[in-house]
């Protein structure tokens, strides 16, 4: 490695040089804000007579005294690329004003300084050589004419345009000398004797903003020789990149993919900030033949992972359908699973009525649980490795089956309890995505016309019952039922509905809101054909009687929209483990052990479960206990004798807590803890006999 501090006009007037960013290099992706600041610091260090520098960073490059075809050195960009491409739109900008000028002079100067090669082929001469998406812009705005405008978007083109109005007759002369003031750290790396790819990783670290993905593919493809990277880029990497999106956000996903495709591998989920990491880690060398086998299945699987995420690609409407209640309410946890199950169907492993009985399936898994309000982070174990589970002869039984036995904070919730929550959760102030995912499908339910309610603006949710009721409310109820009404049923199930009338509605009384025919507009109950209105038309009252009866009519409705598999199984508790949340009060109680972490622990006391949970978990994340009441709820201190504790214990070098507490007591702390920290299915027990 040679490292030199070095001017960035010297550096881009190397003759017969060709600067290349390769493939696996971040796309050009600066700022306007972040030009601007470039350009204001470039103006103030040309207007100060008194600043000889002004250092703008660093550019790493392989120098390998390799020379192109047409006998330039190439030297491969390996950070440093925004800045210089940033700094080249300049010198691209002050090219074409010296063109309007007409100085001729400045003219050569630049263009064959700084921009271009002048003995190189045409199909060379470029000193800035770009990766491939952003070569025709390049091209588009060395044009002098640009008659046409730049189809697509581009920032090379939108950054070019900032500077071309930027920079004027009155300050060009500026620019220059900022320009020939700007310094940088030359570093200049020979493969032969360094290791680019662990560099760039030091670099990285000491925080070059790119993400999981950026990593993955410059570890992927840095090792590589050009004609490899190429090969590699262009028959797996670029397909990944095209896929891997969230087409309408236009946002890439790639990271978010290669963590769900190492979930389904490692059957644990990497950190999102540790995905390259575990990447490396799971595929070490990155010969061709070992890439080429683990971009093949991604490149398969990715096509599936799309229309996950932009289910509008899947052509099958009915398929389509199931696809965008998964993607309307998040269930993005499942990806790993269903990646797997979409490549069976595309493969013809499995018929298209399966594949959707499976879609069915995990919503109606995931949105009982959400009802009731079961911790989230359950899911996380259960997907990663439902696919192993299944049986190729019973295809779905096997994956009902796989879901029915679990229990505890993993169970998928049977009728009664869903029942039981639905009539009394509070489902108006839910994520709205959810609420009006199931109003929607509650209302469209073995309709033939389906009613559209997401970005719906002619329907609205209405409560019968008025969230501000007018007076006439409390008189028609008696003023025990009207607060009972509005603080126990006001926002749940049985008091919600559909209306294309809401303001119209407003918070008149129920014989009014049913009747209402304003200018003939039939804006009551009785002139609506929703499914949800269907049963107000025949109400004379609404009270607590009648808001339970329809709570209970619309529950059954539900169970069958969203329903349980009709198969007999045997639950997985013949071995007495359970999460602690379901577990009895430890009241006289002996263990035999616990599993922590799907680490078993040889614990038999209550007590030192309660010790090794509290190392392990302020192991894992001490600022939680300082951000959070668990802190104080465990007495956490560096002084016990000042702090008063009566049994102090250890749990870090310096930190101890209070021990001295009966064992129901030591229960409730450690599940408080653990829905702190999201850990609520990670501690299973099991009592002595």
């Amino acid at each position: 490695m040679k490292a030199n501090e070095t001017r960035v006009d010297k550096f881009l007037a190397t003759n017969e040089t060709t600067f290349a960013i390769p493939v696996y290099q971040r796309n050009y992706d600066w700022t306007l804000s972040q030009c601007k600041q470039l350009f204001q610091d470039i103006i103030e260090t040309g207007k100060n007579d008194k600043t000889n520098a002004h250092f703008i960073g660093s550019i790493v490059y392989v120098h390998d005294d390799v020379y192109t075809a047409s006998g330039l050195t190439e030297l491969t960009i390996i950070d440093g690329q925004q800045r210089l491409t940033t700094i080249t739109l300049i010198y691209i900008s002050l090219y074409r004003l010296a063109q309007e000028l007409e100085n001729e002079k400045l003219v050569n100067k630049i263009h064959k300084t700084y921009l271009i090669n002048e003995f190189a082929p045409e199909a060379e001469k470029l000193k800035l050589k770009p990766t491939e998406n952003n070569k025709d812009a390049l091209r588009y705005i060395l044009n002098s004419s640009n008659d046409e405008e730049f189809k697509g978007y581009s920032k090379i083109v939108e950054n070019f345009s900032y500077f071309r109005t930027a920079i004027t007759v009155d300050n060009f002369e500026t620019v220059q000398r900022g320009l020939s003031k700007l310094i940088f750290v030359d570093i200049a790396l020979d493969r032969q004797k360094d290791n680019p790819q662990r560099i760039f990783e030091s670099l990285n670290s000491t925080g070059l903003e790119l993400s999981q993905a950026d990593l993955i593919r410059n570890y992927i493809l840095m090792g590589l020789s050009r004609t490899s990277q190429d090969k590699i880029y262009k028959s797996y990497w670029e397909v990944i990149e095209k896929n891997a999106k969230d087409e309408i956000l236009n946002k890439t996903k790639v990271s978010e993919f290669i963590r769900d495709y190492l979930t389904l591998k490692n059957k644990e989920i990497p950190n999102k900030g540790d995905v390259y990491q575990t990447f490396k880690k799971k595929y070490p060398t990155t010969t061709i033949e070992e890439l080429e086998l683990v971009l093949s299945e991604l490149k398969s699987l990715v096509k599936f992972y799309n229309k996950l995420v932009n289910p509008k690609n899947e052509t099958d409407k009915d398929i389509r359908l199931q696809l965008e209640y998964i993607n309307r309410i998040e269930i993005n946890v499942a990806f790993p699973f269903l990646m797997k199950v979409y490549e069976d169907f595309a493969n013809d492993i499995i018929d298209k009525q399966t594949f959707i009985s499976i879609l069915s399936l995990v919503q109606s898994f995931t949105f009982r649980r959400f009802i009731l309000a079961l911790p989230t982070n359950a899911l996380n174990k259960i997907f990663m490795g439902l696919y192993d589970k299944i049986e190729p002869r019973n295809y779905l039984i096997s994956i009902q089956k796989s879901l029915l036995q679990r229990s505890g904070v993993q169970r998928f919730p049977r009728n009664n309890e869903t029942i039981n929550a639905l009539k009394e959760k509070d489902v108006y102030n839910i994520k709205p995505k959810n609420r009006t995912y199931l109003l929607e499908r509650l209302e469209n339910f073995q309709n033939k016309e389906l009613v559209t309610i997401e970005g719906n603006s002619d329907i609205t949710i209405e409560h019968i019952f008025p969230q501000n009721p007018d007076p006439k409310w409390k008189i028609d109820l008696g003023t025990e039922e009207y607060n009972f009404i509005k603080e126990n049923y006001l926002n749940t199930i049985g008091n919600l509905t559909l209306s294309g009338n809401n303001g119209k509605l407003g918070n008149k009384s129920f014989g009014e809101k049913k009747i209402m025919n304003i200018e003939g507009k039939e804006q009551g109950y009785i002139f609506s054909r929703l499914w949800l209105n269907r049963e107000l038309k025949e109400k004379i009252k609404w009270d607590k009687q009648e808001i339970e009866t329809r709570a209970h009519l619309i529950a059954e409705r539900f169970l069958k929209i969203w329903p349980i598999p009709d198969i007999n199984i045997e639950l997985e508790t013949e071995n007495d483990e359970v999460n602690i949340f379901d577990a009895e009060e430890p009241k006289h109680k002996k263990l035999e052990y616990a599993i922590f972490f799907d680490q078993k622990l040889e614990v038999t006391q209550v007590s030192k479960l309660y010790l090794e949970v509290f190392k392990q978990l302020f192991d894992l994340q001490p600022e939680t206990f300082f951000t959070s009441e668990i802190g104080n709820r465990i007495s956490l201190t560096k002084n016990p004798t000042t702090n008063g504790l009566r049994q102090p214990f250890l749990i870090s070098d310096t930190y101890y807590i209070e021990t001295n507490i009966d064992n129901v007591g030591k229960f409730d702390r450690i599940k408080q803890a653990l829905t702190i920290f999201e850990f609520e299915d990670e501690l299973l027990i099991k009592y002595a006999d």
